[in-house]
């Protein structure tokens, strides 16, 4: 996954070009997972910079704009100006870029989006029939495609002009008693021009636009507002309400306008009350009696005309119905979820197939004329211009329908459309096709899949999107990308997550040079459970190479009883009580690291047992007597056990206690749950002795 800002970042600050910085730093990480003993199949390798791979990403685009799935707008974006870019919603943390932690602006830009809101009900739906993903990564999906059902209603603001308003609580129509439009909302410059207000809307609103939306949103935010000197029509009640400005609705969720009922909603009567707003209750509950102020819940309308002493759910339909008859409403589903703006402004990334010319508009590239390729007579210039827009090589084109003079498109990709799909390439790379179809019926879909929970909203949510349209178009064999789905934790330094973005890592040939590559394997592997993040330790470093080094000695001071002893799986017949304890231990330590590798993922209590398994060791070395064939059974599958945490130091003693295969070769031990009961258990027992007290 070669292309993005950090590669590109990188690159401009070591004044070298990208894709010499790329392939360089890919040779590099290669090397080390190979020093690492990491057993890739590197004849699978990909590259999202390559453009023999970006060709396709490329290609996917065009079906996408085929299928009606790809638009242009201009839009209010996210803008972060330290990497001079778009930033999708997604990749919006707590207001700062997620790369760089810079504070993002607002600013309308001309940008490309995927309608991954098309694909909303089937995303969330599928959520239900996918047993093999946690809980928590289904919640954040659900949580963030947003799904409520309500209605749209007309409050008409101008001659023949009206406000739509979302809700999901039409039943409270009466209790209506303000607007609340987004600053940027369309309507606000003809609703204040010529007020008297006019002059405090406009400062208002430049406060309102310079914050980022999702401080806007935090529930924890000031709530702001400034009255237009407009007023909406209720459209049942025919009563006007005043139009007011909030800072806590933005633009780009619902419609930008929300009908304000104080009564019966805590933002509301918050609201209502700072600014001294009149507050009306139309549903109560059975017992009739209101705390606080306002009641949120279901109950029985009053003050609501002919829909009185209806319960709330009965209300929204009989609403919304008359709405529909008065075409002032209608039934709606709404989504948190938003379309995926994919364009970046920035030149390493696929350059989006699209040209635009004079006569003929916006034209996609032919498919035959696909990769467009990256120029290299690019700057990169001090104040984040897009590099891209300073080629005019690159720039220059012919349209394919009219023959005349084309300009190319210089956005390229959001890097997650690279990561969308390829699965599917390790699946079955074909030259004619983004992926064999045949060989994709015998992989897809993905068995086990790794990844960080950052990413479920994100890099999770855009494959499946991806994969659904590519299953549609009968390539992808499997509406789902993958079936099982752990996610693994992060790597802390310091506390704070390790990143290439960030710069704040750990070279993995620095402990390798001091300690082994078995030793950096082992203490990843063993400081925290897999789903936990990680904090990198010194410490745990050396507590670890102590570990390795313990294995070592016991295994060199045993290796000249066994090395001329043939293996077997010994049974009970003949051991004596030591003997026993040791075959006990060794039974149940292949059942445990089996069922935690397997079947549990945890891969450091598995590490732990081995541990245990290893005193047994020491502690059986010591008697007298010692019985060879199942000192070698246990040595031998001591071995095998640790051969996938520490493949290198395994190997080697592998063949110094006299096996002449390759132990990575070797089938798993056996385990045979009998052997694994233990026949005595040592239980501590306390004592509470009460004395009568005379």
């Amino acid at each position: 996954d070669s292309f993005g800002l950090p590669a590109e970042n990188a690159a401009i600050q070591h004044k070298t070009h990208p894709v010499k910085w790329t392939i360089e730093n890919m040779e590099y990480m290669r090397q080390q997972l190979k020093r690492l003993g990491y057993s890739y199949d590197w004849d699978r390798e990909y590259s999202t910079c390559d453009p023999e791979y970006y060709k396709w990403t490329q290609w996917l685009f065009l079906k996408l704009w085929e299928r009606g799935l790809v638009y242009r707008k201009e839009q209010l974006v996210n803008w972060c100006p330290s990497c001079a870019t778009v930033l999708a919603n997604e990749q919006v943390v707590n207001g700062e870029c997620e790369r760089c932690n810079t504070k993002i602006k607002r600013k309308n830009l001309e940008q490309w989006f995927f309608k991954i809101t098309d694909y909303a009900d089937r995303l969330l739906d599928n959520l239900d029939n996918m047993p093999g993903w946690p809980e928590k990564v289904k919640a954040m999906q659900r949580n963030w495609i947003g799904r409520s059902e309500g209605t749209v209603i007309k409050f008409q603001v101008l001659d023949n002009q009206y406000l739509e308003c979302f809700t999901t609580r039409a039943d409270t129509l009466f209790g209506v008693t303000y607007v609340v439009l987004a600053p940027e909302h369309p309507l606000v410059e003809k609703l204040i021009k010529g007020n008297l207000e006019e002059e405090k809307c406009r400062l208002f609103i430049d406060e309102v636009l310079a914050q980022d939306e999702i401080d806007r949103l935090s529930t924890e935010a000031e709530k702001k507002g400034v009255f237009t000197g407009s007023y909406a029509k209720n459209p049942l009640t025919g009563q006007k309400v005043p139009i007011w400005l909030g800072n806590y609705v933005v633009g780009t969720y619902g419609t930008g306008a929300v009908m304000a009922v104080p009564g019966h909603d805590q933002r509301d009567h918050d609201f209502a009350s700072q600014y001294n707003l009149p507050i009306k209750h139309v549903i109560f509950p059975k017992d009739g009696k209101i705390e606080d102020g306002f009641y949120e819940e279901d109950g029985i309308l009053a003050n609501s005309g002919e829909f009185n002493n209806l319960d709330s759910q009965t209300a929204r339909e009989k609403i919304t119905e008359e709405l529909a008859k008065r075409d002032l409403g209608h039934f709606q589903v709404n989504y948190r979820l938003r379309d995926w703006l994919i364009s970046r402004q920035r030149y390493w990334g696929a350059p989006i197939p699209m040209l635009y010319c004079d006569t003929c508009g916006v034209v996609p590239v032919k498919e035959e004329d696909l990769p467009v390729l990256l120029p290299t007579d690019v700057e990169f210039r001090a104040n984040g211009e897009n590099p891209l827009k300073t080629s005019k090589s690159f720039q220059e084109a012919i349209c394919p329908k009219c023959g005349g003079k084309a300009r190319r498109e210089t956005d390229t990709m959001d890097t997650f459309v690279d990561s969308s799909w390829y699965y599917l390439r390790y699946a079955g790379p074909s030259e004619d096709n983004i992926v064999d179809v045949e060989e994709a019926k015998y992989w897809m879909n993905v068995d086990q899949y790794i990844g960080g929970v950052e990413h479920a909203i994100l890099h999770l949510m855009y494959a499946r999107f991806i994969n659904m349209v590519l299953y549609d178009m009968g390539i992808s064999p499997t509406e789902e990308p993958f079936e099982n789905l752990f996610t693994q934790g992060m790597v802390l330094l310091g506390g704070t997550k390790m990143s290439k973005s960030k710069g704040n890592i750990v070279d993995p040939d620095d402990i390798i040079k001091a300690y082994g590559a078995d030793t950096c394997r082992l203490f990843v592997l063993f400081a925290a459970p897999p789903e936990r993040d990680l904090e990198w330790s010194d410490e745990g470093i050396e507590g670890s190479y102590r570990f390795i080094n313990r294995v070592w000695r016991l295994v060199i001071e045993l290796a000249p009883y066994i090395k001329d002893v043939p293996f077997k799986n010994v049974g009970k017949e003949g051991l004596n009580k030591e003997d026993l304890k040791l075959q006990q231990k060794l039974h149940e330590s292949i059942g445990k690291v089996t069922e935690d590798i397997e079947v549990k993922f945890q891969l450091n209590t598995a590490l732990s047992s081995m541990m245990e398994l290893v005193n047994e060791l020491y502690h059986y070395k010591d008697q007298k007597n010692l019985n060879k064939e199942l000192l070698r059974q246990a040595i031998d599958s001591l071995l095998l056990m640790l051969a996938p945490y520490i493949p290198h130091v395994a190997s080697e003693l592998w063949q110094i206690v006299g096996n002449v295969t390759d132990i990575h070769q070797q089938s798993w031990p056996s385990f045979d749950p009998e052997l694994a009961k233990a026949d005595e258990v040592e239980i501590v027992l306390q004592i509470n002795v009460l004395n009568d007290l005379v």
